[in-house]
């Protein structure tokens, strides 16, 4: 290997470190902050790199240590809960976090990767189209959804929430998946017109609300709406597939067979829909 590989595979393998030294008072709104921008700048123009508290233009280093430039590796550190738009439309990279984040983590992204290790809050992979977000925290409402007024939620990608959700995850989602490790609020699935959501501690009400395709699993049980029919029990191969894609990121997703089966449901029938609802029925 010559030196100009060498310097080629330091460079690739470098990391910018953002580190929260002053907490916003008021919102701050750092879109600006994605792997697809930082890769090309040096460590000045990353600290001059503009940022909004609140109306106010403002410096990145007015609120955060920076080290390290020319990379689309990012890796962020402090309460950020106030700190929205991080990784908006994202194609490459990873974005890592330690600490809280706030709303619209990874909105329209494309590609690359973001992991959060604390809490996220609304909005977290709105209208993505690529790429995967995991947040080992719980996650707010709104997961992968489309915007008010937008005819579809996210497209593509993988987002998986260790913990609990908030309300209308999977909002008018398209394709994709999500995974929530806890247990979602209402309105899981509303409106949904396709992909898959894993529900690995059930949810509360009106679970596939309007939903017209898709695919929705709980290993909990649901309040069916009256607007669902139970079809049947079963044992889908797909399940076993899905379940050691799962096992390959930590999700235990158990295969269908000798510990139970999945009871399968069919709507929703007010919009009408063509929506599947499998929910886990442990073998006695």
């Amino acid at each position: 290997m010559n030196i100009l590989t060498c310097a080629i595979v330091i460079e690739t393998m470098s990391t910018i470190e953002l580190r929260l030294h002053t907490a916003p008072k008021v919102p701050l709104e750092a879109e600006l902050v994605s792997p697809d921008r930082l890769a090309d700048l040096d460590h000045e123009a990353i600290c001059a790199l503009p940022i909004y508290h609140g109306k106010r233009p403002m410096r990145l280093d007015q609120f955060f240590e920076v080290t390290g430039e020319r990379s689309d590796q990012i890796e962020m550190h402090g309460d950020l809960h106030r700190v929205r738009w991080l990784g908006r439309g994202m194609t490459r990279g990873k974005l890592t976090v330690h600490g809280a984040v706030g709303m619209h983590l990874g909105a329209y992204m494309r590609g690359g990767e973001i992991e959060v290790h604390g809490d996220a809050s609304d909005w977290i992979g709105a209208e993505m189209k690529n790429g995967t977000i995991r947040v080992h925290g719980n996650g707010g409402g709104q997961i992968g959804a489309g915007y008010r007024g937008s005819l579809a939620g996210m497209k593509n990608g993988t987002i998986i929430v260790d913990g609990d959700a908030g309300l209308e995850v999977g909002l008018r989602m398209r394709r994709g998946m999500i995974v929530i490790g806890g247990r979602a609020r209402d309105f899981v699935g509303l409106q949904m017109k396709g992909g898959t959501i894993v529900l690995m501690g059930g949810a509360e009400i009106r679970t596939g609300a309007w939903m017209v395709r898709g695919t929705i699993i709980s290993l909990a049980p649901l309040q069916m709406l009256p607007t669902f029919s139970r079809a049947c029990e079963c044992e889908p191969i797909v399940m076993t597939l899905l379940a050691r894609h799962l096992a390959s990121v930590g999700i235990n997703l158990p295969e269908p067979g000798s510990s139970g089966t999945y009871e399968m449901f069919g709507g929703d029938g007010a919009v009408p829909g063509k929506g599947e609802i499998f929910v886990w029925k442990p073998a006695l």
